[in-house]
């Protein structure tokens, strides 16, 4: 089975840590913008991050290589979407790739005024 990635891209200088590796909220950072994007289509509005938890960094990634986040929702509640994501890095100049990051959010969705609303409706 195919599937494809929420969202795509470089590690560039400014993501590396004092250390010379890719800095681990960079990584957290980018499985929440393509969480957040299916959340957002799944409940098609607002949707605001709760709670993130089970973050694991199993591999370095390296400056120039490419990340490709994934996700897929485990649960759906009344007002929420729990949403497992994780990070593929892709070797700049190959096709090697890598688990790198992975972690899962929690968003519930919100209306106009910011109130809880259904994720699907009745």
């Amino acid at each position: 089975m195919s599937r494809s990635p929420l969202i795509r891209v470089t590690a560039m200088p400014t993501d590396m840590n004092p250390y010379g590796g890719i800095f681990g909220g960079w990584l957290m950072a980018q499985m929440a913008l393509g969480a957040g994007s299916l959340a957002s289509r799944v409940g098609q509005g607002r949707a605001n991050v709760v709670a993130a938890s089970d973050f694991a960094f199993p591999a370095a990634m390296a400056l120039g290589d490419e990340l490709s986040v994934y996700c897929e929702i485990v649960r759906e509640g009344n007002t929420s979407i729990t949403i497992a994501a994780e990070g593929i890095s892709r070797e700049r100049n190959g096709e090697a790739t890598k688990l790198v990051c992975k972690g899962t959010f929690v968003f519930v969705l919100a209306d106009e005024e910011g109130k809880p609303r259904p994720v699907r409706e009745k």
